[in-house]
């Protein structure tokens, strides 16, 4: 008798990401972390918030990563699964904790501090990649943060991207500059060399000044046309850029009715244009959608939260207005 496929050998990602997602604590009031005596427990990542969006949105996605055998890794993990994500191939370890970050709000400022060094995440090896879970996806998503965290996490992002051009599942590519954890210079190199090989570019205008060391944006959009990738460039005055073969198209907006915490708008912003991509949306209209995703996420606070359902979704484009009761 053959044997029965497992739920998760049953289930295949239409996308998958991998990446450090970390137990997230907030204070409960306005004093800051030096004055508040109670915070609340939460967590966030950036790969792991794009891997909820697009299952809230409708579609099948897998993540992984490794974390601690601790309480805040099976926090996590119990949390992302009930998202609807695959974690299947998430690694829970003794051989290191969970990392955790805490976050504030002082005088409309956000601080973060991280307590991530030596973290399980950090230690994520080319061999804990399994290259039959990634060929299976439609997409691959990456970010420069992973690179980022250990010279073994960067091999293993590299090593992810090969493995997925080498089966024609496209890369997605978000840079996430993150210079709390190395050197301008260090991720010019790296993360410059990872773009060459993504199949969407996913920058933030202000990244691709530092990347490209120009404030010109004829310059940016030259070197952006030496790329195979088509590139999404975010964070442009009220519009998305769409780059692609030399030629620039701007992409309004949705503007937010209030605008509560931006942390996470980027990653929405991902996993709205990714659904577009899924759905086979063209460039310009999954950017649309990957706009309306950011702008629904800025109005509740959180990192994921936020991250509306495809039903929410389309209340907002068919213009359905809200019973209260």
């Amino acid at each position: 008798m053959a044997t029965q496929p497992t739920n998760s050998q049953m289930f295949q990602p239409e996308m998958i990401t991998f990446g450090e997602t970390m137990a997230l604590m907030l204070p409960n009031s306005s004093k800051g972390i030096e004055y508040s005596p109670q915070f609340s427990s939460l967590f966030g990542g950036a790969e792991s918030n794009v891997a909820i969006g697009v299952a809230r949105l409708g579609h099948r996605v897998g993540w992984f990563t490794r974390m601690g055998k601790d309480p805040f890794g099976r926090m996590i993990l119990k949390k992302v699964r009930g998202e609807g994500v695959d974690v299947s191939r998430v690694e829970l370890t003794a051989e290191a904790p969970t990392g955790l970050m805490l976050r504030e709000i002082i005088n409309g400022k956000t601080s973060v501090y991280y307590y991530r060094k030596g973290s399980a995440a950090s230690t994520l090896k080319p061999e804990h990649l399994d290259e039959s879970y990634i060929q299976q996806a439609k997409y691959l998503h990456v970010t420069g943060i992973t690179p980022a965290l250990s010279e073994s996490c960067r091999e293993a992002a590299i090593e992810a991207i090969r493995l997925a051009r080498k089966h024609g599942v496209k890369v997605c590519f978000d840079p996430n500059l993150r210079l709390k954890l190395w050197s301008l210079e260090e991720a010019r190199e790296v993360l410059l060399e990872m773009a060459k090989e993504a199949d969407y570019f996913l920058p933030g205008l202000d990244e691709l000044k530092l990347l490209y060391e120009t404030e010109s944006f004829d310059e940016i959009v030259k070197r952006l046309g030496e790329l195979k990738a088509v590139s999404i460039v975010k964070g442009g005055d009220d519009e998305t850029y769409v780059v692609e073969q030399g030629n620039v198209s701007a992409v309004p907006y949705f503007k937010a009715e209030q605008v509560v915490d931006t942390v996470g708008a980027g990653d929405g912003f991902c996993a709205g244009f990714i659904v577009g991509l899924l759905k086979n949306y063209s460039h310009t209209e999954a950017v649309r959608l990957g706009n309306l995703i950011g702008s629904m996420v800025v109005q509740t606070e959180g990192d994921w939260e936020g991250i509306p359902t495809w039903e929410q979704v389309e209340a907002v484009l068919n213009n359905v207005k809200h019973v209260e009761r």
